[in-house]
């Protein structure tokens, strides 16, 4: 008989290696079936003062320029609005991400109507197809199916690695890139997987050419016939600007901080991150509650402006012990940024 086996109180050191300990509650077992479905109530002036909101950041940066008094406060004015329009493009972007979800407003056809011409079309962007692309990546998330992928896949790099990615965003590389991308996309031009090609069903033709253009080209045509009323029509050169800029950095920043670095690809819990963003962080890179990722990941029809009030039920409760959770954007980008410089 063996020592183990001699004295029970012993504990067995393989077995003691194979129990991974207590753990953390399911999210389901922590929320009961009325506090879900609050959680899945839809506020329509929650979804337009998000709009509102965006919109209300856009036109206060391109006054900021337009009434700045010379010519050194104006170079101040113009660096500060493009970092301004294009975290509140990516803000339109969320608003179009919301949208796709069916949960920006109760009346389906309003919220695909809003969601386009209020927030997608601007930005060169379309809800019903990105509906479709983006659900494949809810039911693939870290997999070698998921099309976003690409986008988290190097991390961690080099510091110098980093700062090649932010100069190549800043310096307009990567939205030029971009628009001769979306362009062939929407033209149907190639053959690359993207928005308009994936996620459809069996038989489904994408729906591209010259006509899915044309909303985008209206949406631009009316901002800068807003400016031109103002006086200003020289402004909607920061909304391109922004757009091919500083509008390509806050959607890499963002993306990073979602589902880089994974501690486990196949766990819910810990292929999507949450971050904890402050105010600043808030105006800067995480608009419109775009930083509670892990939440929405866990039951994606929960509309944006209920997703604070999830997480503080999970956490509370213990459901996030263990969940890839980080205090600020700045701990993400330091990790991401952990690998060593070659020697």
């Amino acid at each position: 008989m063996s020592t183990a086996e001699a004295n029970p109180a012993t504990p067995n050191p393989v077995a003691a290696a194979a129990d991974p300990g207590p753990q953390p509650p399911s999210w389901r077992q922590v929320l009961s079936r009325e506090e879900i479905d609050s959680l899945l109530e839809i506020q329509n002036w929650r979804g337009a003062l998000a709009i509102g909101i965006d919109w209300a950041g856009i036109a206060a940066a391109f006054a900021l320029v337009a009434w700045a008094p010379n010519l050194l406060a104006q170079a101040v004015a113009v660096v500060i609005a493009l970092f301004i329009i294009g975290t509140r493009q990516l803000g339109l972007a969320v608003v179009m991400h919301e949208a796709a979800h069916r949960t920006l407003f109760k009346n389906r056809k309003l919220n695909d109507w809003a969601g386009n011409w209020l927030a997608a079309y601007p930005v060169w962007a379309d809800v019903k197809p990105y509906r479709s692309y983006h659900l494949v990546h809810h039911a693939k998330t870290g997999s070698a199916e998921d099309p976003d992928l690409g986008l988290v896949t190097p991390f961690p790099i080099t510091r110098q690695s980093f700062r090649r990615k932010i100069w190549r965003d800043l310096s307009g590389q990567t939205g030029w890139k971009q628009a001769k991308a979306v362009a062939m996309r929407d033209l149907g031009i190639g053959n690359r997987n993207n928005q308009r090609n994936m996620g459809l069903s069996r038989g489904e033709q994408p729906d591209v050419g010259w006509h899915k253009v044309a909303p985008v080209a209206i949406t631009n045509v009316i901002l800068l016939a807003a400016l031109a009323l103002c006086g200003h029509p020289e402004l909607y050169l920061l909304w391109v600007v922004a757009w091919l800029t500083t509008y390509r950095l806050v959607t890499r920043l963002r993306s990073i901080a979602e589902h880089a670095l994974p501690s486990d690809a196949a766990d819910p819990l810990r292929n999507t991150r949450t971050t904890r963003a402050s105010w600043w962080e808030r105006l800067l890179v995480a608009p419109n509650r775009v930083n509670f990722h892990l939440e929405h990941h866990l039951l994606m029809t929960v509309p944006m402006h209920n997703l604070p009030r999830m997480h503080r039920m999970l956490r509370e409760r213990g459901a996030l012990d263990g969940a890839l959770l980080s205090p600020n954007y700045l701990s993400v980008y330091t990790e991401a940024c952990s690998r060593p410089e070659a020697a």
